[in-house]
């Protein structure tokens, strides 16, 4: 791998706007090639962007020789099939989050890419901000004593009568899987797979507007998350302790500012500013991957986005919601 990273942005959506916005404040990384579905699409996007190569298929954008990984900014239903699409091509992909729609399908995904012997991370982005870095730092030194839960919320505001991918169930739509899954990632970090699930939710139109859920896991630890499409919360993270607690604020998945609470002591507040939206955290990180050769990254490794896709799955089976376009679910 060379010392510029050559990136291919596989869709045209807000994310890959965000993402390629990031890409330039890197200097080791280059923006070479985009694509899409059309030809005007890619020319049109491509033009506001400046990327050079623009391509009017997905399939043209992995065969490019020009391209040495592939970010996949597509709608969550289309993650299985365009990373397997890139994977056989040779290219090294970064998918959004999350995954893939289920289990199996991100087990479709992480066994071609390890067959292959080819770099595939799903984009947490939330794991490679310094401020997350400082909080397992700080829960590595015993400040808070022993990690026992996690209360957790993300919800925001959307407007079900503009429509989107986000009210559409063959998309993938609904709360949990576009944001619900920062609360169970989180909770997986800290305190790895659940042992017992429990969630309910309000379903509307084939997708999960808001849903709560509770995880235990095998210490004991109790993650209490909830996750929204249409109602605004506080959009926070509190990491509760034998010794403290950790509060992480608004908004918690792009985290600058941290509290760290302790009986008798006066509040630490930490704060960490950025330059740019944060995505340049985990593209660093993923480049940093490539050129050490390896396939994975332990920041977010592939069994644990393999875990929470397990534990998405049977929140679902708990919320009586299956979505029309995805692969057979396990069991």
């Amino acid at each position: 791998m060379g010392s510029v990273i050559r990136w291919g942005i596989l869709g045209t959506g807000r994310i890959a706007h965000e993402f390629t916005a990031a890409l330039r404040l890197l200097p080791d990384a280059e923006v070479v090639a985009i694509g899409s579905r059309t030809a005007d699409k890619a020319a049109a996007v491509g033009e506001a962007l400046g990327i050079p190569r623009r391509h009017g298929s997905y399939e043209a954008l992995a065969a490019d020789a020009e391209v040495d990984i592939v970010y996949v900014a597509t709608p969550h239903a289309l993650h299985r099939d365009n990373t397997l699409l890139c994977l056989a091509a040779g290219k090294a992909v970064l998918c959004e989050k999350p995954l893939a729609l289920n289990h199996v399908e991100a087990t479709q995904m992480v066994r071609a890419a390890r067959s292959k012997g080819l770099f595939l991370m799903e984009g947490m982005w939330t794991r490679f901000f310094p401020a997350l870095r400082a909080v397992r730092e700080r829960i590595a030194a015993g400040d808070i004593g022993e990690p026992r839960m996690l209360h957790c919320d993300f919800g925001v505001r959307n407007d079900a009568r503009l429509g989107g991918r986000l009210f559409d169930p063959a998309l993938g739509g609904g709360a949990l899987l576009d944001v619900g899954v920062y609360p169970v990632a989180l909770s997986s970090m800290l305190f790895g797979s659940p042992v017992r699930i429990a969630g309910v939710a309000h379903l509307a139109a084939g997708i999960d507007e808001q849903c709560g859920m509770v995880l235990l896991h095998a210490r004991g630890e109790l993650s209490v998350l909830s996750a929204a499409a249409r109602t605004i919360t506080g959009n926070e993270a509190l990491i509760a302790g034998t010794a403290g607690r950790i509060r992480l604020h608004e908004s918690f998945w792009q985290p600058r500012d941290v509290t760290l609470s302790r009986p008798g002591r006066p509040d630490e507040r930490l704060s960490f500013p950025a330059s740019g939206g944060g995505l340049e955290y985990e593209a660093a990180d993923v480049m940093r991957c490539l050129r050490a050769g390896k396939i994975e990254n332990e920041l977010m490794p592939l069994d644990e986005s393999l875990s929470t896709m397990r534990t998405l799955d049977e929140l679902r089976a708990h919320f009586g919601l299956v979505y029309p376009t995805e692969t057979a679910r396990d069991g």
